[in-house]
């Protein structure tokens, strides 16, 4: 789908009320210009949520979560971006640009998913008058409502069951072929590439069917779960099994539980443990990560004790460790050998599963246990060992008190000092990554004052002339300077929060959004005062970059007359501004 304008996402939050967006969630109280509330996206007793009708966007002072009415939907409401779009959309009577492209993707769109729906449905039906198929659930537990609950169904023997009852022409066997349910032989024969299996539909966020996963019902037919291949529609990377009745089954999700297989998440459910999800058939993806921090502060990871599972879990750390902002956590739990969840929780019911749960190993405790495997911490040689390991993977860890406690923690056990990572990286947000020249070891740079200024009264930016004269001054932050100005320019009535929208996907958004919530002292007039005396410091600095310039090149090697006639210019226009 071609990506939404930006300029609609700006007259979107621009129309939007972002204290009616989040007052019809959470209960806000007013306190001044603001609104508060104890944060939705993690536990606290103190209101540390704050809502700013004047900027437009949230912050939460505890957690960290921030950001606009479309964002808050998000998250809350655990929203794609385009739903949320729409969604804001219809509440302001506003109607979502599409082309002719946009239409036609859209309509072939809604056509798959109706095939892959048609299909789950006869999986169903055909489970009803398959006595092996019930058999084979009835032996495993699995009640009828969770077989209700999951869509369960079953892929009837025989190659072409499936195709012969949707496959009515050309048209419907394309799409049937796209959603990834046949298979071709090596003379292009066309077959049901699902056959004697119970199958599993696998939904996307939505609750729509994107694909299947189909488990043998004895052992030695063919690989044990056989998924869909990657389609338009399914990307097994990106999606979790048993997610969209996670969230249906909890009105705020507090923890969820990641294991290898379709049953163990159907049996946790049985059980009363309705949290758990599992990837499909390929290990914790760095998506994988994203997807269950953004609906869950809490992961467990329920791996094999085996060596197997000490690979699995370690790749699952080295996906969530760079998502491992404050107010996040991760365990792991290692099952004993011959168990699995499914085993555990018929044994021990879901009280007992959650004992287990609760002595789960914590991130930072694994990580350390395998980082120190092989290694002999009594000696020097061992604890450089260590940090030397250690270090690379911590400065992934984004900025916080976690980040730096497990800095400080390899400090306990080695001796040795962790770096943070240097001043200048994307983490600084390119606006304090370097002191600037002149002023002490505490005062902001000229580029930051006025960026700060910005993002409390964008409109701010109209102050300083299009033509300033220090777009060519190589000083950390000017570029993200310039560019905020040229948004501001272009819509001189954004607020603070859609500015920040602008920047949703990029690595500076966290610094701005810091920024954002900063106070400064003074009104508006004296914020345009300061912002404009910077901004004739930074073109005096500019000036001088240049001067320094060609004083240079006349010492190396001489300068021609253009050089000199600019050299001449440039000395009196600093005669004149002094």
């Amino acid at each position: 789908m071609a990506r939404i304008p930006d300029a609609f996402i700006d007259e979107l939050l621009a129309r939007t009320d972002i204290v009616e967006v989040v007052g019809a969630r959470v209960p806000l109280k007013r306190q001044g210009k603001e609104y508060s509330a104890c944060c939705p996206f993690h536990d606290e007793r103190s209101p540390s949520f704050t809502v700013s009708p004047t900027k437009q966007f949230y912050h939460c002072f505890g957690c960290g979560a921030h950001g606009t009415a479309l964002s808050f939907l998000m998250n809350y409401d655990r929203l794609e971006f385009l739903d949320a779009v729409e969604e804001l959309a219809r509440r302001n009577g506003m109607e979502v640009p599409r082309d002719t492209q946009q239409r036609n993707e859209n309509n072939d769109t809604r056509d798959l998913f109706g095939a892959l729906e048609a299909a789950a449905r006869f999986f169903q039906r055909q489970l009803e008058t398959s006595d092996k198929a019930k058999a084979y659930l009835d032996g495993r537990g699995v009640d009828a409502g969770t077989r209700t609950q999951f869509m369960i169904g079953y892929a009837p023997d025989g190659f072409s069951a499936l195709k012969d009852a949707l496959g009515t022409d050309e048209r419907r066997m394309k799409l049937l072929d796209r959603a990834g349910l046949f298979s071709k032989n090596d003379r292009g024969h066309v077959y049901d590439k699902f056959r004697d299996r119970v199958m599993f539909p696998i939904h996307d966020r939505r609750g729509r069917v994107i694909a299947f996963g189909g488990r043998v019902l004895q052992k030695d037919d063919g690989p044990k779960y056989l998924n869909s291949p990657e389609t338009a529609l399914f990307h097994k990377g990106r999606e979790l099994y048993g997610l969209w009745q996670v969230r249906q089954a909890n009105q705020k999700v507090a923890r969820l539980i990641v294991v290898e297989g379709y049953m163990d998440v159907v049996s946790l459910f049985q059980y009363g443990v309705k949290e758990a999800v599992a990837t499909l058939g390929t290990a914790t993806t760095p998506e994988h990560a994203e997807l269950l921090f953004r609906n869950a502060p809490d992961v467990y990871f329920c791996f094999d004790g085996d060596a197997a599972g000490q690979r699995a879990a370690w790749r699952a750390l080295e996906s969530v460790l760079p998502r491992m902002k404050d107010g996040r956590q991760a365990f792991f739990l290692f099952l004993p050998d011959g168990e699995d969840p499914d085993t555990i929780v018929r044994q021990e019911g879901a009280a007992g599963f959650d004992a287990r749960l609760q002595q789960a190993t914590p991130l930072s405790q694994f990580f350390f246990d395998e980082l120190s495997k092989e290694i002999n911490l009594s000696t020097l040689d061992g604890k450089a060992r260590l940090a030397e390991r250690a270090r690379p993977l911590l400065a992934q860890i984004p900025d916080g008190a976690f980040g730096d406690l497990m800095r400080q923690r390899l400090t306990e056990i080695t001796g040795v000092g962790a770096a943070r990572a240097p001043a200048g990286t994307a983490s600084q947000g390119g606006t304090t990554s370097r002191r600037p020249a002149s002023g002490g070891a505490n005062k902001p740079s000229l580029v930051r004052s006025i960026i700060l200024r910005l993002l409390h009264k964008p409109s701010l930016a109209l102050a300083i002339e299009s033509s300033h004269g220090f777009s060519g001054l190589r000083q950390p932050g000017i570029d993200l300077l310039l560019e905020l100005m040229v948004i501001v320019q272009a819509r001189p009535d954004i607020t603070t929060g859609a500015l920040l929208e602008h920047f949703a996907e990029r690595e500076e958004l966290n610094a701005l959004q810091k920024l954002a919530m900063q106070d400064i002292p003074g009104d508006e007039d004296s914020w345009r005062t300061e912002l404009l005396d910077a901004a004739v410091q930074l073109e005096k600095q500019t000036l001088q970059q240049r001067l320094d310039e060609l004083q240079a090149k006349q010492r190396s090697m001489g300068l021609d007359e253009a050089d000199k006639y600019e050299l001449r210019a440039l000395l009196q226009a600093r005669i004149g501004r002094h």
